[in-house]
Order: C-alpha cells, then structure tokens, then sequence
C-alpha cells in the first residue's frame, strides 16, 4: 500500500483535474506590509501595484502574467531559430493585505477573501526582515505569529461558507427525500463531505493537510467550494539583502518547524525583495552579471515555476521555423484534450500524436537523428501527455 504522502498527491491531482481551465491564478496573500505589491512588481517586472509604507495600499487585486523561465524553451529557440516565441506564463495576482478579523470583514476582509477565492493556489508572503521605517501591523515582526493568524482566518472563513451550505442542504432536505434513491444518496454524501470538512477546521485542520482521508465524491465538492484551505499552498520568505545573501536568518528556523508541521510538502523560498525589487529593471545578461557579483542569484524564476507546478500545471512544446510555443496544460490531460488548447479542430479530428520527449530530444541533437534511433514515436489517444514533450498532431480537418 503507498504510503499517506503519495496517496494525497494522487488525490489532489485528481480533484485539480476537476477543473478543465488552465487559465489559473495565484494569488500573494500576507499580512500588510510584508512585501506582497513589491513581490509582484518583481514578479511582473512592471509597476502595476502601487507599493508603499501603509495598510491596505493595494485595494483593489492587481492581476499580471509572469513569464515562467524554462532552460528547455531556450534551447528549442535556439535550435529552431523561429520568427515567433511564446513561452509559458503564470497568472499573479496581488492581494489586499489581511488582518485579524478578516473572516468577520475586519479590515479590507471582504476583498482580501473574495479574491483569494478566486485564486487556485497561495503564495504565503512572510516578513522576515527588520525595518523600523516599514510598519508592522501587529508592531512586531513575527513571521510565524502572522501566518498562524492568516491561516486561522481562512479556516474561520471556510466554516462559515460550510454553515451556510449546510443551513440551504438542511432547509431543502425535506425535499430531497421525495427524490430518486441516487438523488437522495448523492444528497447525503454532500452533508456528510460538509460536515467532515467542518469537523476538520474546527480542529485547526487545513483540508489539504486531510485529502488522503477523502472518498472520490468527496473531491466533487471541493471543486464547488474551493474552499481556501484546500488550495495548494507556497512559502516566499522575505529577508533583507544580507540575510539572503548569507543564507541566515533568526526567524527561518521557526518557519521551517512550523511549515513542516502545519504545510507538510509545501516550497519554502527565502529571498530579498529589496534586491529583486533594485535589479528587475536591468537587462538579463546585466541582471546575471550582478547577481554574480554580488554572490546573491535571483529567486524568482523558482518562485515561478514553484507557483507554476503548484497548481498542477504542465507544459508541452511545438516548435518549427515559425515558432516556438510552450503550451500550458493540466498534469493528467490526454493527447487529444492538450491537441484542443491549439485549436478545437485538432482535438475533434485528432488521428496522433508524434512525440519526442524533450531530453531524448536534446541529447539526439535534432528531429532526423531521433527518428534514425527510432524515439520519434507516435502516440494515441490514451497518451497521457509528459511535462516537456515536443509534440506535433496529425488530424482529419473534417472530422467533428
């Protein structure tokens, strides 16, 4: 039997893959004035989020899409040589800061949970850095302090929605019963998944740490409720210049004790926003040279494709003297079903797939050197699709 982990991880894959989109966010949520805005201006290398030493100075969500490095898009490019790149991309999103209270909308509540909502995973934003001109909302950098009352504000935000799903289930029961018996067994699960949920959060349980005690139809109605416990999570953990450098930090011990323990599995990615914030306006060989320089590499393109692989998203290639195209799908998605995110004609018609996967692909050198050793393969419609594949499909254009 597979341990606990790896069931959890199979279960959470399948209940994303719910979800048909891949235009999905992730939202920066942390306490005001931890460096959310600034993040995200790294992030975007733009200045959409205004950033400054006071609660609540974004209001309203900033959303923008980041590119997400990949070393194996660069490659295809320069092999290729094409007119058109287009790589993959992450959509961020910039969360007014919470506070305590904000499931009781305390603060900018509303805002902060309506967006997060929104958002199919979490970038937890953690100050780690002492400054006495950046306040603090609680007078004190705690970062541990500050995720346990983000995290109990999600959870407090969570049994609220599920009372209020279970008052509507309880006032439409009588009805119910009157219904086919497969109505009135699907009807009892749902009451049984609500109150197992709110079992859990009442006990200070986060519904993703519990997602190795759910039955399939349990995942049907996390896909209703998006619950914000339930998300994926990350950890971005800002300290100041010096600390990063030396990779020392007072608080980053307490926060990896508390992370193992409460976010099992869960990426911790320490950095400096003032230093990202200071080089992202630089071009990317001056960028690098400074990094070197300075014996401090830049964080973000982890923290991207971190962000990017969070929430199960992969991606496959097209290339050819026209383009390169990295192509965001979900993990799990059939070749026909990933043929579709190019056009709807390929997916309805798709006759095959002709693979290469991307290492065999590079270590061969080129498209007629794998096909003379024979890993220029075709594939069917049962293909679960790799992260990494260069793919191209045939199809009949008439077919529907």
């Amino acid at each position: 039997m597979p341990p606990k982990k790896v069931v959890a991880e199979v279960k959470n894959e399948a209940w994303m893959l719910g979800k048909f989109s891949t235009n999905l966010k992730v939202g920066l949520v942390g306490l005001p004035n931890v460096g959310k805005s600034t993040l995200y201006n790294s992030l975007s290398k733009s200045r959409h989020a205004e950033a400054a030493n006071f609660p609540f100075c974004t209001i309203d969500a900033n959303e923008t899409r980041a590119i997400v490095p990949d070393d194996r898009f660069d490659w295809l490019c320069e092999t290729a040589n094409p007119k058109s790149k287009v790589p993959a991309h992450v959509n961020i999103v910039d969360i007014a800061g919470l506070v305590r209270g904000a499931s009781n909308n305390e603060g900018l509540g509303n805002a902060f949970l309506a967006n997060i909502k929104d958002a199919d995973g979490i970038i937890h934003v953690m100050r780690a850095f002492d400054d006495e001109d950046i306040v603090h909302a609680d007078d004190k950098v705690d970062p541990v302090a500050d995720i346990n009352t983000i995290c109990n504000e999600l959870r407090l935000k969570d049994i609220n929605f599920l009372e209020s799903r279970q008052a509507i289930h309880k006032k439409n029961e009588a009805g119910a019963s009157t219904k086919s018996p497969a109505h009135k067994k699907k009807w009892d699960e749902e009451k049984a998944a609500q109150q197992k949920y709110k079992d859990w959060l009442e006990e200070g349980k986060d519904i993703r740490n519990c997602l190795d005690q759910l039955k399939t139809p349990d995942f049907e109605y996390l896909n209703e409720y998006r619950l914000l416990t339930a998300k994926p999570v990350m950890f971005a953990i800002n300290l100041s210049f010096d600390d990063y450098k030396r990779k020392k930090n007072r608080f980053l011990k307490p926060i990896h004790t508390w992370v193992t323990e409460n976010a099992p599995g869960a990426a911790m990615i320490p950095y400096s926003g003032a230093y990202e914030d200071s080089i992202q306006e630089l071009e990317k060989a001056d960028m690098l040279a400074k990094c070197e320089a300075d014996g401090a590499p830049t964080a973000l393109p982890k923290m991207l494709r971190t962000a990017f692989n969070m929430v199960n998203l992969i991606v496959f290639f097209t290339q050819g003297p026209d383009e390169v195209r990295a192509w965001i799908i979900r993990k799990g998605f059939l070749a026909p079903k990933a043929a579709g995110t190019i056009h709807g004609d390929i997916e309805h018609g798709f006759i095959c797939a002709e693979v290469m996967g991307y290492d065999e692909f590079k270590a061969a050198g080129s498209e007629a050197e794998m096909k003379k050793i024979g890993r220029y393969r075709q594939e069917g419609k049962n293909y679960v699709v790799a992260d990494g594949d260069v793919m191209f499909f045939k199809h009949n254009s008439r077919k529907k």
